[in-house]
């Protein structure tokens, strides 16, 4: 889809989130990129994770949920999707910038784009990553909460509140 080349990273099992930022700080230190566009979150695991790490390890700046971008001189200027709106922030490069589906829509590759791609160089590496820092040891539903009371509206509504908290509940 117009990439000049491209960086194939193996790695022997599947990675957390930090994993994936160190893998990737590694990679940013020799390519000296100024802008890296990554997804707005993991598909396997929804966490939103990896693009805050990554600017953090670098100390560069970030612009998260990217519905546009615009480079000026040495700035950017990301517009993200907030719920009250939009918000426009400008930020120096270098910048990670994670991407909200409204970033672009995806064109298609063309049968002559795709042979040509076919030419364009990939490198593979492979990244020595230990076993993942985080186990799920247990996972279960919540317990279901009992059902409340409804107090009716009189002058003892107060002190049988206060009776059930301190009885019933055994909150007081």
């Amino acid at each position: 889809m117009g990439a000049d080349r491209g960086i194939h990273v193996k790695v022997p099992h599947d990675i957390e989130p930090l994993s994936v930022a160190k893998i990737l700080e590694k990679i940013v230190e020799k390519e000296q990129p100024k802008l890296i566009l990554m997804g707005k979150q993991a598909i396997d695991d929804d966490s939103n994770q990896t693009g805050q790490m990554l600017s953090a390890k670098l100390g560069w700046s970030q612009g998260t949920f990217a519905s546009t971008i615009e480079l000026e001189n040495d700035v950017a200027i990301i517009t993200r999707e907030i719920d009250e709106g939009l918000e426009t922030i400008k930020t120096p490069l270098p910048v990670v910038a994670t991407c909200d589906l409204r970033l672009n829509e995806p064109r298609y590759a063309s049968l002559k784009g795709i042979m040509a791609a076919k030419r364009k160089p990939l490198e593979e590496r492979k990244a020595e990553v230990s076993q993942p820092g985080l186990h799920i040891e247990r996972l279960s539903e919540p317990t279901t909460r009992e059902s409340g009371c409804v107090l009716e509206d009189s002058p003892d509504a107060v002190a049988e509140l206060v009776r059930l908290l301190r009885e019933e509940a055994n909150a007081l």
